[in-house]
């Protein structure tokens, strides 16, 4: 017993010191300004990368064939010191600029002000490129985070800036709100589009808390305040209201979609049902079957392809807390979605 005692007492002194110290450095990140959002673009020169892995392989393939060459190790050696040859200005001013953004969104598409600072660095660009592709994958999440997602990829349209949104696993719901930006929407054979619908659950403990004598009172100004309740007693009024508000969402949804998509036929696919890459070609969901890996490979024989990646400096203390939060929200987010209606599992 005295064992468990001392080990008790010596959890709660490391626990005691470990909270101690994160809240100092949240304080002096604090009195420092260290929570305030910085950062900067990163830009990776792709087709460069694409020559150069094309130049190591190469190697290999070339020394295979000639094995009574010198071995293969100093075949790639004496090819990797060879330059690769330059484009002269003439070529290197009239190849096409493309641009290539990628979004891997959540619940609430956290990454939308990396998004803004990208479609702002492409806009600021002279010339502007000639095409900025995404690689987008998101199941959806919340309204209005979504909405600005997708707003801040309608600049690039407003602009006359061409795109293509790349959908690899899933752009649903939410998700395709943003794929319907672009100019078109290539997707992968077993892609996940569409889930043009609205959904929200609330659970309610009223009578939980009433069987246990525990009054909630709830007073509002202005009688559609608060629709439906947690604690308190929802009413038919309410819930009228609250599926009054679903529709009302769901028709600016489904607005926003004919708008960039006149074509589709929308009450064949927007009652919430999702469809796989091949299907949602033939219901005019996408434009192409085929990878971003198939798209990239394409467009880099006649354009230069750069991708731009705002990288967010934050203090140690706001990366603590937001990789904690971030770790909690994946746990409830997996626990109420483990059934995943937007997509089946194989």
């Amino acid at each position: 017993m005295d064992f468990v005692a001392e080990y008790g007492l010596f959890l709660l002194q490391t626990l005691t010191v470990v909270v101690a110290i994160v809240l100092v450095i949240a304080v002096s990140s604090k009195m420092s300004g260290g929570d305030e959002a910085k950062g900067t673009i990163k830009v990776t020169d792709l087709s460069k990368k694409i020559a150069e892995q094309k130049q190591y392989v190469g190697t290999f393939v070339e020394a295979a064939l000639n094995s009574d060459q010198p071995s293969v190790l100093e075949r790639l050696k004496n090819r990797l010191k060879k330059k690769s040859p330059k484009k002269s200005t003439a070529e290197s001013a009239h190849q096409k600029l493309a641009v290539v953004l990628e979004f891997k969104g959540d619940m609430k598409a956290s990454q939308v002000n990396g998004l803004r600072e990208e479609v702002s660095a492409i806009l600021l660009m002279d010339p502007i490129p000639d095409l900025v592709v995404l690689k987008l994958t998101s199941p959806g999440g919340l309204v209005h985070t979504y909405g600005l997602a997708s707003s801040q990829l309608a600049r690039l349209r407003d602009a006359g800036v061409e795109s293509i949104a790349c959908v690899d696993t899933v752009a649903a719901s939410g998700g395709y709100m943003m794929a319907v930006c672009a100019d078109r929407i290539v997707a992968a054979p077993f892609a996940v589009l569409g889930s043009i619908g609205v959904v929200a659950q609330i659970p309610n403990i009223y009578r939980f808390l009433k069987n246990r004598d525990v009054d909630v009172e709830l007073h509002t100004a202005g009688a559609n305040k608060r629709t439906l309740t947690l604690l308190g007693e929802n009413t038919p009024e309410g819930r009228k209201k609250f599926k009054e508000d679903l529709e009302q969402t769901h028709d600016l949804f489904k607005a926003w979609i004919a708008e960039r998509r006149p074509e589709l036929d929308l009450d064949a696919v927007a009652d919430g049902s999702i469809f796989y890459g091949t299907d949602a070609l033939t219901k005019g969901l996408c434009d192409q079957i085929a990878t971003s890996d198939d798209v990239l490979m394409t467009l880099n024989q006649d354009h230069h392809l750069i991708a731009l990646k705002w990288h967010e400096k934050k203090s140690l203390a706001a990366r603590l807390s937001r990789e904690a939060s971030a770790a909690i929200t994946d746990q409830v987010d997996a626990y109420i979605n483990r059934s995943n209606q937007d997509f089946t599992r194989l």
